[in-house]
């Protein structure tokens, strides 16, 4: 049987469908999408999907920034780590720390290590060595982006509140957050946690501890065409904050969210990225 041409609308249609089957995604999440910007050219990072885990490829020496957007129509607490540390506090992260509180429906980015109510030190794709998990004895875990997230019990002390730009940090159930102001010309910003202390700068112990056996033998665990990356301090930057109050839902978070990274060179090479040859029909 002779196979049936398409018509032109009807083909350029199927096309585009089977191209964007084929595309990496870019947001991760169900009660919040959850992207990584490249601060320095504006382009969200597309993200693939390989061996059950996600992953994104940074350009080393780039800012970048991690983009939430809840999309409930209620408060969700979003506690963010990076290289297995809290962005607001500096602590080792755990699910149950400070985060931020995004109203209704929000988007905001969150930019840096947070170093008071005022100023953020900018996410800087960086040499493992530099990383600020490594330059404080702790490399083990440099290369994950990590964003926790918990609703909001509906209660009398937390009402849903307008749809106005709104974040928080805590402890488990309750108390105070720490958050700070948008960065983009958008309604005005609040956010939480109770007194969130500065990251604190690296010792110089703990500056060495990124030339010790252990940060060398995370960055050598597998050999790569470049040096695996981490996250470092970039310049500070402006960012307030004013502080709210929050119930969690449950002492568990409602979803976990885990996006790796490294150099574009180095996930080609570990297979995480595959680049195909140019054929005339790829199909």
């Amino acid at each position: 049987m002779k196979p049936r041409s398409l018509t032109l609308p009807a083909l350029a249609a199927l096309t585009v469908l089977l191209g964007l089957a084929h595309l990496p995604a870019q947001a991760i999440g169900r009660l919040a999408d959850v992207t990584i910007v490249d601060r320095d050219t504006g382009a969200t990072l597309p993200v693939h999907y390989a061996r059950g885990e996600y992953w994104v490829a940074g350009r080393p020496g780039a800012r970048y920034a991690i983009t939430v957007r809840n999309r409930l129509g209620e408060r969700v607490l979003a506690v963010p780590s990076v290289d297995g540390v809290n962005v607001l506090s500096g602590e080792t992260a755990a699910w149950d720390q400070r985060g931020y509180v995004f109203s209704p429906y929000e988007r905001y980015q969150i930019t840096g290590w947070r170093k008071s109510d005022s100023q953020v030190a900018a996410f800087e794709f960086s040499h493992i060595a530099n990383s600020y998990a490594a330059r404080t004895g702790r490399p083990a875990h440099v290369g994950v982006i990590g964003v926790a997230l918990a609703r909001c019990r509906p209660t009398v002390q937390n009402p849903a509140p307008a749809v106005t730009p709104e974040h928080n940090s805590q402890r488990r159930n309750n108390g105070l957050g720490l958050g700070r102001r948008r960065e983009e010309p958008a309604s005005p910003a609040a956010a939480g946690a109770a007194g969130a202390p500065a990251a604190p700068a690296p010792s110089a112990e703990a500056e060495s501890s990124a030339r010790s056996p252990s940060a060398d033998s995370v960055a050598k665990a597998a050999p790569m065409p470049s040096a695996k990356l981490g996250t470092a301090h970039g310049q500070r930057e402006t960012s307030v904050v004013t502080h709210t109050s929050f119930t969690r839902l449950q002492e568990q978070p409602n979803e976990i969210i885990s996006i790796r990274y490294d150099s574009r060179e180095n996930l080609i090479a570990s297979g995480v990225i595959r680049e195909r040859a140019p054929h005339a029909f790829p199909q």
